[in-house]
């Protein structure tokens, strides 16, 4: 998955807490409307900005801040800058995280961090930077209650459809790996419109979306939809200077070519992403591609080329510290190993996926292709009580 899509957007100060803080910073200087407005508006006016019926220009908001001797920030939003430049450092710090798939640090930044109400663009990609970390970490319903709040904060003034469509966009990511995928293919489609009719540059987003979506096509058997918003994908994905964001594209593609026994052009595709994640350095995606290219191999009637990438797809998988694609490899393996007759390795493989994939929700489909390999492996031992443990 990747990280932030967007385009930061310049600091937005809404008006609703200045009145407030504006009237207790009066009361405690010990000044009257009047006293406060002087000559150079009249007290109305103060007593209109206090009721939030009016928003001051920044420059009568830095006179107003020097009349009572406080941070014209401060005035504003309810933090001084250097409070604001904090906790802009910790999400952005968060947001490079989540771009370099450094999951836990992003988590770890910001961890503690409090916005004002004002500030709503922090608060906002910081939302939609820990709600991909949670992701991640398979914690999807605390990553949707996150993606839930920003969206309301998206539908405010001051945020762009683009915005809007990359949190819908992940709310479809977060959906359908709750396997809502109805839902998801919905919410997916939505994100693609307001991304089209914005008029913004936004063509990896886009292409995130539509390979997505695709996803979702696959999931419901409409695999005519499935090719043509891949194939979208892979159009936008070609136009813009982002290996990263082709990579996850290609890699979907050869998912595509796959399902439709398009054998040859899946392997093709496959190592042309396993390339460019190999150039990018996302080791992670390297070792779901060796496993990938195991299955075609197999496929494609080669067995022993097929164990030897699914071994290296465990391995890359350990050595990146992800249980669920080292369960994926093993479950891979459990199943050439159940077509070579080999039962007992492939019941033992098949255990070993299981117990990996264990507490993990987004990794259903894995889960159950494991225990189909098990039970399967259990019925050629003559096990035929356990096999119906495991089928059920």
């Amino acid at each position: 998955m990747e990280g932030r899509t967007l385009t930061l957007v310049t600091p937005q100060r809404a008006s609703s807490g200045l009145g407030t803080r504006l009237r207790q910073l009066r009361v405690a200087a010990g000044l009257t409307q009047s006293d406060l407005a002087g000559d150079r508006f009249s007290k109305e006016y103060v007593s209109q900005i206090e009721r939030g019926k009016t928003r001051p220009t920044s420059q009568t908001l830095s006179w107003i801040a020097e009349r009572l001797g406080v941070d014209a920030s401060y005035l504003e939003t309810g933090q001084t800058w250097d409070e604001y430049a904090e906790v802009e450092a910790s999400v952005m710090r968060a947001e490079a995280a989540v771009e370099g798939q450094r999951f836990e640090e992003a988590l770890e930044a910001l961890e503690g961090v409090t916005h004002s109400p004002e500030a709503r663009e922090l608060e906002f990609r910081a939302l939609v930077a820990e709600s991909w970390a949670r992701i991640s970490h398979g914690e999807l319903r605390p990553a949707l209650d996150l993606l839930t709040r920003a969206r309301d904060l998206s539908e405010q003034d001051g945020f762009s459809d683009v915005e809007r469509a990359d949190v819908l966009y992940r709310m479809g990511v977060c959906r359908y790996k709750l396997t809502s995928i109805n839902t998801s293919h919905t919410l997916l489609s939505e994100a693609l419109d307001l991304a089209d009719r914005s008029e913004l540059p936004c063509d990896r987003l886009r292409s995130h979306i539509l390979e997505w979506r695709s996803r979702c096509s696959r999931r419901q058997r409409d695999f005519e939809a499935a090719r043509e918003d891949i194939e979208r994908a892979l159009e936008l994905a070609d136009r813009i200077d982002d290996t990263l964001t082709v990579a996850h594209v290609t890699f979907q593609a050869s998912i595509v070519a796959e399902r439709d026994g398009q054998w040859l052009r899946a392997r093709s595709l496959a190592e042309r992403a396993r390339e460019l994640y190999e150039a990018h350095g996302d080791r992670k995606n390297v070792g779901r591609l060796l496993n990938n290219l195991g299955g075609l191999n197999y496929l494609l009637g080669k067995p022993d080329d097929a164990v030897d990438y699914l071994k290296r797809a465990f391995s890359v998988a350990l050595e990146v510290g992800s249980e669920p694609d080292a369960a994926q490899a093993v479950s891979s393996l459990a199943q050439v190993h159940l077509g070579a007759g080999d039962w007992t390795l492939a019941e033992e493989q098949a255990r070993h996926a299981l117990q990996l994939l264990e507490g993990r929700p987004d990794f259903l489909d894995e889960t159950g292709n494991a225990q189909i390999v098990l039970g399967r492996a259990l019925m050629e031992q003559g096990r035929l009580d356990e096999a119906q443990h495991a089928f059920g």
